[in-house]
């Protein structure tokens, strides 16, 4: 018996090894789950990033649409936050708020308080937890004593609120994406009180392909049938573990095949008053903004123009200075960039797939939903939904106690059994 204690205390010590060897995981000791949270369900939240809501049919996503009919959807599309960019629309899903109200307003922007920029592809800012508002799903189920696991999510890898999840990732979009996969699955084989409860999974190949080749291109045929097996292996994988675990998979945006050249402002209005990144403008005066202003809604550029106060409400874009001041509103799936490139350097022609519009305006833009689990009724088909109301849905299912946010519980109530809404 005293042999048979020490086998079992050594396979205990070596699971975890085990799936930190999957790979380069960083470990932040939260202590082990409490002890109420070990009883509780499981969720894996899947981005497949640049993944239109139409794609699962037009391009034959089997996996993902059995998930649909033993689980619930949004057959026509989920409606991502303006704008339809990558960070504002992975950090919203897991907060619950507008990019106006968390802060991550555009990929990159300008903070006036701060005089800072914030690059998403610049680790001192993105992985600066300062940047960011709201109480990341990770977050919140750290602090009520929920250990949770990010493998690559925006955001994930700052410390928001002084906390991280128990186990990340820096970010490494070359990493294998069955090895993703194995990793998940892994963190789940923990012993119960290091089990992450709460897991992100993040994958990039339709939106790379989308932004190279145009959202209906064969190459982007190939990036759906691709992330749909991991799909399918990700829910076998999790099936044969026999734990109470609710899959669901979204995406952040969709895309649309790009129309014409650049869209240039400092062609329309004297620009050199004003700071820009990408197509945001700040001004340091309002005599300056009123000026551009004044320029930009006298061209015809395919855009629309408001001071920051005016833009239209269902944006939910004119309540942070991080917007900048005018603001530039593409009308079509156009690019738009504030300069070109400095005298004498090389231009490039814009990506051919393009996203970041209005999904109400260009439904291209409508991201998808799809879960399944035992919290999950089966069959259920949703009417597009603004993707703020994601972050309740979650936390309901973890029965989590969850902040005040821009979604609500209701919208999505009817995807839920009778028993996960008690």
């Amino acid at each position: 018996m005293k042999h048979l204690r020490l086998l079992l205390s050594f396979l205990v010590l070596a699971l975890p090894a085990a799936a930190q060897q999957i790979a380069p995981v960083i470990t932040v000791d939260h202590g082990p789950n409490a002890l109420v949270q070990e009883q509780k369900h499981y969720v894996v939240l899947v981005s497949l990033d640049g993944f239109r809501y139409d794609y699962a049919k037009k391009y034959g996503a089997v996996h993902l649409l059995d998930l649909a009919r033993h689980g619930a959807s949004a057959p026509d599309g989920m409606l991502p936050s303006y704008p339809s960019l990558t960070f504002p629309n992975h950090y919203t899903l897991v907060t619950g708020l507008y990019p106006e109200h968390h802060g991550i307003v555009a990929m990159s922007f300008y903070d006036p308080q701060r005089q800072e920029r914030y690059a998403y592809n610049d680790p001192k800012s993105s992985t600066d937890g300062s940047w960011y508002g709201g109480t990341p799903l990770w977050v919140l189920a750290e602090q009520q004593g929920m250990r949770a696991a990010c493998f690559f999510w925006p955001g994930s890898e700052a410390a928001i609120g002084g906390v991280r999840p128990t186990y990340y990732l820096h970010f490494d979009d070359r990493f294998p994406d069955d090895k993703r996969i194995a990793q998940v699955l892994a963190w789940l084989k923990l012993p119960e009180d290091q089990r992450p409860h709460f897991i992100t999974l993040y994958f990039s190949n339709v939106d790379h392909a989308g932004h190279q080749y145009g959202p209906d291109s064969p190459q982007v045929a190939d990036a759906v049938k691709h992330v749909d097996e991991m799909v399918g292996k990700l829910h076998e994988g999790l099936e044969a573990l026999h734990l109470p675990i609710d899959l669901i998979v979204v995406s952040d945006h969709g895309m649309a095949k790009r129309e014409g050249d650049w869209i240039t402002l400092d062609q329309y209005a004297d620009l050199s008053h004003l700071i820009t990144v990408g197509s945001l403008l700040y001004a340091n005066a309002d005599s300056d903004a009123e000026r551009v202003y004044q320029k930009l809604k006298a061209a015809d550029g395919k855009f629309m123009v408001y001071r920051r106060a005016h833009v239209p409400a269902w944006l939910h874009y004119n309540d942070n200075p991080r917007i900048g001041d005018p603001v530039v509103v593409a009308e079509g799936p156009y690019a738009i960039r504030a300069h070109g490139p400095p005298a004498g350097a090389e231009d490039h022609a814009p990506n051919l797939g393009v996203h970041g519009y209005d999904p109400r305006e260009m439904p291209e833009m409508k991201a998808i939903f799809y879960a399944s689990g035992p919290d999950i009724r089966p069959g259920v088909t949703l009417k597009p939904f603004e993707n703020v109301n994601v972050y309740p849905f979650i936390a309901k299912i973890l029965r989590l106690t969850a902040p005040p946010t821009d979604g609500s519980l209701n919208i999505l109530s009817t995807a839920l059994t009778e028993a996960a809404l008690q």
